[in-house]
């Protein structure tokens, strides 16, 4: 099953480590020092310039992503689950 990020983009849900809410998050050092960390190395891909809500961090081919997307974590939640009845919780 495939979750759709925003845009154009659509993610591998296996491949799904973690989907956080950006202003939430965003408030700790180490949340901010990892998101510089894979910026620096290329890894962050934006979904849509539209205004950021979440980041949802995939693990593609031995390497990680991170993506940036204008779509609220909850409703990404909300989504993964609809394909997944059994991971609800």
């Amino acid at each position: 099953m495939y979750l759709h990020l925003g845009e154009d983009t659509a993610v591998r849900a296996e491949g799904i480590i973690g989907i956080f809410d950006i202003e939430n998050t965003s408030v700790s050092k180490h949340t901010k020092e990892f998101l510089a960390a894979a910026g620096k190395s290329g890894s962050v891909k934006n979904v849509s310039y539209d205004m950021p809500k979440s980041f949802i961090i995939c693990s593609e081919n031995k390497s990680s992503t991170v993506y940036i997307s204008p779509i609220s974590a909850a409703t990404l939640k909300k989504r993964g689950q609809a394909g997944f009845p059994s991971a609800k919780r």
